[in-house]
């Protein structure tokens, strides 16, 4: 069976690239287009996709807005984020809403159908150049922060938050409830020095195979 694709963007001429870039792929199947977050999530009720492309910055509700409500609401469907800006910020605020992939809008036809081939199967996905920045980061740390021990459960998280899992999620999959997964999340960050999810992803990915995150690189 075809994967089944929603593509949002505001700009016609981007959906039009997007679409292009997609062409190559005969296992791919647009279902529809939307213009905001809004529509993104009226289409993604109705036509029940396997992956969203969003673009992150759009009128009314926006990309990421819209991210947050699909993983909420449809919890089957994967959310791959498109934007021209690489700032971590974004990224950290798309990572929170629990989207599968971040993406430049710079990728080529290749790097776009394997990435939506990859969060079909449950995995996470960024741009190389996203990697780039977040690895970038986590150098910097390594160079201005000691060494920290972590215990199984947070080493647990860690790995599971990298993976894309959110609060809920991984509460279920260890067992416990999302209240201590957030009370063990805040510990994990003021022993790291970081202050958001994209900080836990870069710590992960520096250590990427001890935590084995497994993350791909478009």
């Amino acid at each position: 069976m075809p994967i089944k694709v929603i593509i949002a963007d505001d700009h016609e001429i981007s959906r039009i690239g997007i679409r292009r870039l997609l062409s190559i792929a005969p296992d791919i199947d647009i279902i529809g287009e939307a213009i905001d977050g809004a529509n993104a999530l009226e289409l993604s009720r109705s036509k029940r996709p396997d992956v969203v492309l969003l673009d992150v910055l759009m009128p009314n509700v926006s990309g990421i807005e819209a991210a947050q409500r699909i993983k909420a609401e449809l919890k089957d469907i994967a959310v791959i984020m498109l934007s021209a800006a690489e700032d971590e910020k974004s990224i950290e605020r798309a990572m929170y809403a629990g989207a599968d992939g971040y993406l430049s809008k710079e990728v080529t036809s290749e790097e776009l159908v394997a990435a939506i081939r990859t969060v079909i199967l449950g995995e996470r996905v960024f741009s190389r150049s996203i990697l780039n920045l977040l690895e970038g980061k986590a150098q910097d740390q390594k160079t201005s922060q000691p060494s920290v021990t972590l215990t199984k459960r947070e080493e647990e998280i860690v790995t599971l938050v990298a993976k894309g899992l959110t609060s809920q999620d991984i509460a279920k999959k260890l067992f416990i409830s999302p209240r201590t997964v957030e009370t063990h999340r805040a510990r994990i960050m003021d022993k790291l020095g970081v202050n958001n999810a994209a900080g836990l992803v870069r710590f992960a990915l520096l250590h990427a195979t001890y935590f084995d995150v497994g993350s791909n690189g478009a």
